[in-house]
């Protein structure tokens, strides 16, 4: 056996989204695209803003000494700075260039801060449900996972984290908003998460995180906002990405931002820029790091996902499904109708409609739903929805 027996037991860990994918190319074949409904992937269908279009040709056509050349491993100075100012001003914190790394997506962010960060052993908290990935990122670094449940509404469930700290805890890695429920932390939970952290700091004499992935920040609804971690509690760091915000997920761009009060500040920021080098992501593309430089507050149409967002709560609200409605990202959670929801989902899929099992994000009972998809796979798949909650 070739396979370490390690990633073995990831694969099959990991294999919910990705079996999804490939059941749904094998539907598709046999019964025609049109007649399949993947609601699998969250990958965005909602095209880049113009202004992207615009920047990347202007860019492109520019004649720039050493264009496609290495760069600090921090990123180009002048893109970190448009980060920080820009960031200064939304969440109402001085930033400069020197608490901005430029990384390879979101997930490369997590994975260099985490690598930074982790002693062998050291514990990460994570809120379920959560992004099945975060296990094998705390597991790159020699950290170990701590599952702790959020409230039935999916909000943090503040107690129940201070019940998992122990002395052995270094992260509390946070998604907001969240991937796969669509909740968003509200400022209260987070000024009293970062309340917490302090106390258990003191307590056990040592320094907790909190690490906020952030790749959805700017996909909210109804006037929702998510709050600053940077504002509220001093050793916090934001990991995200372009991905969503500019839909633009195969560019791989995201950057890190930390805290101006960071204990530690230099030698961290040092650690991760080491981090980000020896990991083998190197540098985040060259020439995204320019484009993005000019991409400071622009943001696809979120309306778009808005829309979307009350045909298909619409459309599975009148057929007696039960969820939460998401405040932001592109995800809905519902409940399933029976108990086992691997079970659920593949009525589904006999269906043709393709979505995955809460058990893949730690939450058992429920199923994901990315509605990032075309009006006419949410339209056309209300049948097949009534057809099986009907049977049940």
């Amino acid at each position: 056996m070739g396979v370490s027996r390690k990633i073995e037991g990831f694969m099959s860990q990991s294999s919910w989204i990705r079996k999804m994918f490939e059941d749904g190319a094998k539907l598709k074949k046999q019964y025609g695209a049109e007649n399949v409904f993947d609601f699998s992937l969250g990958n965005p269908n909602v095209p880049p803003p113009v202004r992207f279009k615009e920047v990347l040709g202007e860019i492109a056509g520019e004649d720039i000494p050493g264009m496609h050349a290495y760069m600090p491993n921090a990123g180009y100075p002048e893109t970190r700075e448009a980060i920080a100012g820009y960031l200064s001003k939304e969440h109402t914190v001085s930033l400069s260039a020197d608490h901005i790394i430029l990384t390879c997506g979101a997930g490369g962010a997590l994975n260099v801060i985490l690598k930074t960060l982790l002693d062998p052993g050291d514990e990460v908290i994570v809120p379920t449900p959560f992004f099945v990935e975060y296990t094998f990122y705390v597991d790159n670094h020699g950290g170990v996972t701590k599952l702790v449940e959020t409230k039935d509404d999916f909000s943090l469930d503040l107690m129940a984290i201070g019940d998992a700290i122990t002395e052995k805890t270094k992260v509390v890695l946070i998604n907001s908003p969240n991937n796969p429920t669509g909740k968003v932390y509200d400022e209260e939970s987070i000024n009293k998460l970062a309340d917490l952290l302090d106390e258990k700091s003191r307590g056990y004499g040592t320094e907790i995180y909190l690490v906020s992935d952030e790749p959805y920040s700017t996909i909210v609804y109804d006037g929702v906002k998510v709050p600053s971690v940077l504002k509220a509690y001093r050793n916090s760091i934001i990991a995200t990405s372009y991905s969503k915000t500019v839909s633009i997920p195969g560019e791989r761009i995201g950057f890190i931002a930390a805290s101006p009060e960071l204990s530690d500040l230099e030698k961290i920021m040092s650690g991760a820029i080491l981090c980000n080098r020896i990991l083998g992501f190197v540098n985040a593309s060259a020439l995204m790091q320019r484009v993005i430089t000019k991409m400071q507050g622009i943001t696809v149409d979120v309306e778009e996902y808005r829309r979307k967002r009350e045909l298909l709560c619409d459309g599975l609200s009148s057929l007696g499904y039960r969820f939460v409605k998401p405040e932001g990202a592109f995800y809905l959670f519902p409940r399933t109708p029976i108990e086992d929801d691997v079970e659920f989902v593949r009525l589904l899929q006999k269906k043709n409609i393709l979505t995955v099992p809460g058990s893949g994000f730690g939450k058992p009972g429920h199923f994901r739903i990315s509605y990032c998809v075309d009006d006419a796979t949410i339209i056309n798949s209300m049948k097949g929805f009534g057809e099986v909650i009907s049977s049940l």
